[in-house]
Formats: C-alpha cells, structure tokens, sequence
C-alpha cells in the first residue's frame, strides 16, 4: 500500500502533509494517480464520506491556486490534463460496455441498488 497523500490537522491549527509520492524520482506518477482517482471517484463510493472528501480536495486546490504566481498557467494545464483524464476514462467505459460489462457510476451520496453478489 502507498499513501499518495495524508492531511493532519494538529490542535493548534497546523496542517501537516505527508505522502510515499516521490515526484523528483518519477513525475509521470501524478497523471497516474489522478487517473486512478478520477475512476475510482467515477465507479465507486468511499464509506459514505464523499461530498465532505470532494469538499476537502477542493480546498486544498483552492489553497494551492492562492499561493501559485501563475495561477492562469496553472488552471489551464489542470484543465487541459483533467480533459484527456476525462476522455480516457470514458474511453475505457464505453470499452467495457462494448464488451459487455455493465458500468455503472454514482454520484457523491447516492448509493448503489442493494443487488445480490
């Protein structure tokens, strides 16, 4: 198991990062990891926790954007990037359906059909 990325909140208000991601060794990993986010946010649920998981995500971006020098340049590659990691995963789904799998997604809080296994 790899922990792509832990956030602790101390009790005086001090957030804490931590992550076994070494970027410097292999940046291709951050297109990996937000593809494997993105199907897992796309095909699964998390334990019932993700609208508050998506809120802090997007937090955590917002801080990010609040500190970068160039934050145009910055959203236009997430753009971009988020676009062909979109286009793949749909890509991938129409696949599996055209191979006869039945994909099915959620969106946050809506849970699945209790099914039998």
């Amino acid at each position: 198991m790899k922990k792509i990325l832990e956030v602790l909140q101390y009790g005086n208000g001090e957030i804490r990062f931590n992550t076994d991601v070494d970027v410097a060794r292999n940046p291709g990993q951050i297109i990996e990891i937000a593809s494997m986010a993105a199907f897992s946010m796309a095909t699964k649920l998390w334990g019932g926790n993700e609208q508050s998981v998506l809120a802090v995500l997007r937090a955590l971006g917002m801080a990010d954007l609040a500190l970068c020098e160039h934050k145009k340049e910055m959203i236009r590659e997430i753009e971009y990037t988020a676009q062909v990691i979109s286009d793949s995963i749909k890509e991938t789904m129409h696949e599996l359906e055209r191979n006869g799998a039945k994909v099915m997604t959620f969106a946050p809080n809506i849970m699945p059909p209790k099914m039998k296994s």
